[in-house]
């Protein structure tokens, strides 16, 4: 059983930033890619941003492409999300999660996320 626990975060202000951290328990961590996605009140929930097992490959959606950045510490089993010029539209709860294929935007190339960590932007 793999536990993920997202935090960082909170209510920020329209142009700030905000570093969301998944810590992961196990002991396979490097070896598997890791996703965020996220979920707005009566949306889907939406691709962020992916990281390959040893960080050589990160793919991220359009929607933030400039402005979030993914990046891990396998040392630590830590995942993050560096979100930076956020925008009223990126308010949404967060969600890390492990891809077990390579279809890293389908939520069903996943099978262990997190609880979820709240994101608020205010205009």
């Amino acid at each position: 059983q793999v536990q993920l626990v997202e935090s960082g975060g909170g209510l920020v202000q329209t142009g700030g930033s905000l570093r969301l951290s998944c810590a992961a328990s196990g002991r396979t961590f490097s070896s598997y890619a890791m996703g965020w996605f996220r979920q707005a009140p009566g949306k889907e929930r939406e691709f962020v941003a992916a990281i390959s097992g040893r960080a050589y490959s990160t793919y991220v959606a359009d929607s933030v492409k400039g402005r979030f950045t993914i990046a891990r510490d396998n040392a630590k089993n830590t995942v993050f999300l560096q979100m930076n010029s956020l925008k009223p539209e990126d308010t949404a709860v967060y969600y890390c999660a492990r891809a077990i294929s390579t279809a890293w935007t389908e939520t069903g190339s996943y099978d262990y996320w997190g609880q979820g960590t709240q994101v608020t932007v205010s205009s």
